[in-house]
């Protein structure tokens, strides 16, 4: 009540022109910031949200399809594992196969082989008792000749006296 008594101005309660200047000027600045600015900071405010979601949106999709791809290379990998352990099975198996052909090709060739040595043994003693037994009835003949005095060879294949007496000894060596 001082100061209202002196005339004054009570520094409690504004000035209404200031109230009213000020009123106008404030309802000013709100309608340019929001007619303006607002919208501009709205825009560049949702560009950036955009940007945001975008890149975190690509970067899941980056790495779902990282993922995914990761699955296929596992799968094709899990695939070509496989794979190479059939080839090496069937070769291992196609190796036993021709171990086996090669092992039983050797056998017929050693059979062959020790049968046609059999053979040629058998051919060559065929040979050699028969060229013995020649040898040997010559021999004899010449020798029973020198001690009779007289040629018995004519005799001796005539009558086949060697041959006889060359059994008898074959089959007395056999008992």
């Amino acid at each position: 009540m001082y100061l209202a008594a002196e005339g004054g101005h009570n520094p409690i309660l504004p000035i209404w022109q200031e109230l009213v200047v000020g009123t106008i000027a404030f309802a000013l600045l709100v309608f340019v910031l929001l007619k303006f600015v607002m919208p501009r900071m709205e825009t560049m405010y949702q560009a950036r949200v955009d940007a945001i979601e975008g890149g975190l949106k690509r970067a899941e999709a980056a790495q779902a399809e990282a993922n995914q791809l990761l699955e296929q290379y596992r799968a094709q990998l899990a695939e070509v594992r496989t794979e190479a352990a059939r080839i090496r099975d069937d070769a291992r198996a196609d190796a036993e196969g021709i171990r086996q052909d090669i092992l039983a090709k050797a056998r017929e060739e050693s059979d062959r082989i020790i049968a046609a040595g059999k053979e040629q043994l058998v051919a060559e003693r065929t040979t050699i008792v028969r060229e013995l037994r020649t040898e040997v009835g010559t021999l004899a003949v010449d020798l029973a000749g020198k001690i009779v005095g007289e040629s018995l060879a004519d005799e001796a294949r005539r009558a086949g006296t060697v041959d006889r007496f060359l059994d008898g000894l074959e089959s007395a060596g056999a008992r």
